[in-house]
């Protein structure tokens, strides 16, 4: 802390306890007391509860009943506990939960405890708004406090007490502007927490730092911005070494063949796989070689995105002062005007006015304004749409000068080096080819790429969810022109919804009452409704019980790469594979000619990591009812439990992973399933979490999701993930493909697949040192014509195995176990 500052004295306590239900029993008291900023005294002791513990709690806490025997039972200790806490704020990781506990423990004794409560969890929940969880594990790890007995109360209250310095410390370096405002809204916080802020605010800084700005009571960082960017050297090692960092020989010789291709005015496609460092192995020679032209790197997904800017590009900026810049879309950034307009509502909803809070700190800090940075959403999305930048920006805006998607605009115009996703760059070539004229544009991980421009030529809405939108927007919409917009919007909808009325007619006024209303308004259905999308129609999806309407938009001529890019635009393609199979590669998918691609083809090493299982005796897929397939899917999923391994099971329809799910539900196996139990990135942090061993998902977890934390994993595909081919705009597809002299199946939708099977294998290898055993359930694959094109697809990226689907949980076991011997050895 800086200076001398006197604050109250607070008691930061940790209990462990036989249960977190209304009957547990106090076992471990750890208390520290700090004030000004340092700790004063420490207290620990362990409490007899006169009663066994569960393993769960053992486990846990490392705690004995044998321990606990020879313990003084809570009485005897009580006056001592009372004592140190009496004229404390009590201060607790989850304050509610201790903070009960405790004083009705002290209430049975005779002592009345009613000091003032602070909660860290709430605390570093705005102080530092950018982190994904807020156990006191990872917030130690973050803030790198020492927690070496986890679960032990003493070091549990030890570790609480460096925290809650660590966050008296951040509000001391936050601008007294930034606190005062923090103060309008912190009543809305638990039981006295506001105290520690309002404590602390004298001794804040009256003047705003330098690298800050401020408009209004909104103080944001300013952007770092070098005005001279230092030369790289001409030998790609010499910058390795520069950058501290081990030349590796595999990298060396990626970096080569970039180099190698600069010259070349055709499209430079490199197949190498992943773990050689291939970003700093192409950014280092193209910085080098193209002193006067842009770089823009295309990631395959926001989240690679950000970890390019915040490893490689933060390194470069560093070292060599090069400017870098990520760009996305505009919804991606906050709108100041609009943050401004809601500070300014007066609202009940305390998790509302704490997320307020927690912006005002995040705004200090962010250099971008990306709302992704802001992990925890506490289930405020609408508050957080309503805040997302509509790419409008009026010159009467006082923020104008501010806003970071206006700066980043500018920005994106002066650096050399610029990082953007798939999904970014084919929109915006779609809408302004001229964006990379001129440039070089490196397509990372561009086997990825044709799944996105599937995913550009097709939208859909679910129209259920849209309704329930506008009832929610009606509750709060005062103005008259407003309400009548979505109720004309509803009414739409439900024409859809009811397969009434002339689409094209529905379609034309959604989009004219959509243009009316603000443009933060229902983000899902103005893509759908995209003026580039040409081919509507409506489905029905069972969803358990419940049948939901969806309306789906879709265009024929977003399909092809090449057709999108500007002359004058040299473009480096770097992809795990190349060749998918004999009729088709990359290049071609992508809509390349022959004679305007060339090929490099560095060396690629079979993976000894992963194993594929093919069950040889399964049934055929086609000749099965939806509930026989349902079933056979379960009971695959009981055999391979039984290795008490993480398991996770993809599926291509959502009604057969709800089928799957109710099986499970009956024979009480503890699951997770995508749609029952959260979203994607719910079940997967909760399956990370450890909450259950087996995790049911479609969509995103086919390519979106990845499974970093665990070794070991068995990875489930139901079916291979070929397209429905009576889905409308597949039909029309197909007509389309026909017409340009191709063979739907084979020059489209097999190879399609193929990189779909592929990044579906990709979520379970994200490290070097981790193993997963693959079963393909789709026997279509050893039974049809295709299957040998599939197979020759697969073993080029690991091992193959057909074998009876009943030795399969034995195989799978001996494989992950000899691993695992293979590693001890080493």
């Amino acid at each position: 802390m800086k200076e001398i500052i006197k604050t109250r004295k607070y008691a930061i306590v940790d209990l462990e306890a036989t249960s977190t239900g209304p009957d547990a029993r106090i076992i471990q008291v750890g208390i520290v007391l700090v004030q000004n900023g340092q700790v004063l005294e420490t207290y620990e002791t362990d409490v007899n509860p006169h009663e066994e513990l569960t393993p769960h709690i053992k486990e846990l806490t490392g705690i004995t009943d044998e321990q606990l025997r020879q313990a003084p039972v809570f009485s005897e200790v009580a006056r001592d506990i009372y004592e140190l806490l009496k004229d404390a704020v009590f201060v607790a990781h989850n304050v509610r939960f201790d903070g009960n506990l405790l004083a009705e423990h002290l209430f049975l004794e005779g002592f009345e405890l009613r000091t003032p409560r602070v909660d860290t969890v709430e605390l570093s929940q705005i102080f530092f708004p950018s982190l994904e969880r807020y156990s006191l594990g990872h917030l130690a790890d973050y803030l790198g406090i020492e927690l070496l007995e986890a679960h032990t109360a003493n070091a549990d209250a030890l570790a609480t007490a460096k925290l809650f310095i660590a966050i008296q410390n951040k509000i001391l370096s936050l601008p007294r502007v930034t606190v005062q405002k923090l103060l309008a809204y912190a009543d809305h916080l638990l039981f006295e927490t506001a105290q520690v802020i309002e404590e602390l605010l004298i001794y804040t800084d009256d003047y705003l730092p330098e690298g800050y700005r401020r408009v209004l009571d909104i103080v944001v960082k300013a952007p770092t911005y070098y005005a001279k960017t230092r030369h790289l050297a001409p030998d790609f090692a010499q910058n390795i070494a520069l950058l501290g960092l081990e030349e590796r020989q595999q990298q060396l010789a990626f970096a080569s063949v970039v180099e190698s291709s600069l010259g070349d005015s055709r499209v430079t496609f490199i197949q190498a796989q992943t773990g050689i460092g291939k970003t700093y192995g192409y950014l280092l020679p193209l910085l080098a070689k193209n002193q006067d032209r842009q770089i823009i790197v295309a990631a395959p997904t926001k989240l690679l995105q950000d970890q390019i800017l915040q490893t490689e590009g933060k390194s470069l900026a560093d070292v060599f002062h090069l400017n870098c810049h990520s760009l996305k879309g505009y919804e991606n950034y906050i709108k100041l005007d609009a943050f401004w307009t809601s500070l300014s509502l007066d609202e009940d909803n305390r998790l509302l006015n704490r997320i307020k809070m927690q912006i005002l700190v995040w705004l200090t800090e962010t250099e971008t304004g990306d709302l992704d940075e802001i992990k925890q959403k506490f289930g405020m999305s609408a508050y957080f749409d309503s805040l997302r930048h509509d790419g409008h920006l009026l010159a009467a805006s006082l923020f104008r000068e501010i806003d970071f998607w206006k700066i980043g605009q500018d920005k994106a115009k002066v650096s050399r080096l610029m990082i953007t996703n798939h999904a970014y760059l084919l929109n915006r070539l779609v809408d302004d080819p001229s964006f990379v004229a001129g440039k070089v544009l490196v397509i990372d991980e561009a086997q990825k790429l044709p799944m996105q421009l599937e995913h550009l030529s097709r939208r859909k809405a679910n129209l259920s969810h849209l309704e329930e939108e506008i009832e929610q927007r009606l509750k709060s919409s005062p103005d008259l022109l407003t309400r009548r917009l979505l109720e004309s919007t509803a009414y739409h909808l439900v024409q859809l919804a009811s397969q009434s009325g002339d689409i094209t007619k529905i379609v034309k006024a959604l989009r004219q009452d959509l243009g009316e209303l603000d443009a933060s308004f229902f983000p899902q259905l103005r893509e759908v409704l995209d003026l580039r999308l040409n081919q509507f129609w409506t489905s029905q999806e069972k969803w358990g019980e419940a049948v939901v309407p969806y309306l789906h938009g879709a265009s024929l001529s977003l399909g092809n790469f090449y057709q999108l890019l500007p002359e004058g635009t040299q473009v480096m393609a770097i992809s795990a594979t190349l060749t998918i199979s004999q009729r088709v590669d990359l290049a071609q998918l992508l809509g390349f000619p022959k004679q305007a691609v060339t090929y490099h083809y560095l060396p690629q090493e079979l993976s000894r990591n992963q194993t594929v299982f093919i069950p040889e005796d399964l049934p055929d897929i086609s000749s099965l009812t939806a509930e026989s397939y349902a079933k056979v899917i379960y009971q695959q999923i009981l055999r391979l439990s039984q290795l008490n391994q993480p398991l996770i099971v993809l599926f291509t329809a959502n009604q057969t992973l709800l089928e799957v799910a109710a099986h499970l539900e009956m024979s009480k196996l503890p699951y997770l399933a995508q749609h029952q139990h959260g979203t994607a990135s719910q079940v997967k942090r909760r399956f990370e979490r450890g909450e259950a061993n087996i995790l049911l998902g479609s969509g995103s977890f086919w390519e979106g999701a990845d499974f970093v934390q665990q070794d070991q994993l068995i990875l489930l595909v139901t079916r291979l993930p070929f397209e429905n081919p009576n889905n409308p705009y597949i039909q029309k597809l197909n007509q389309y493909l026909r017409a340009e002299g191709l063979k739907p199946f084979d020059d489209y939708h097999l190879p399609l697949t193929m990189l779909k099977l592929k990044q579906a294998l990709g979520r379970t290898q994200r490290r070097k040192d981790q193993q997963s055993a693959v079963v393909l359930m789709d026997r279509r694959v050893l039974t049809k014509a295709y299957g040998q094109s599939i197979q020759s697809f697969l073993e080029a990226i690991c091992p193959l195995e057909v074998l009876p689907s009943s030795d399969l949980p034995e195989r799978i076991g001996a494989y992950l176990a000899s691993e695992l011997e293979e590693r001890s050895l080493s």
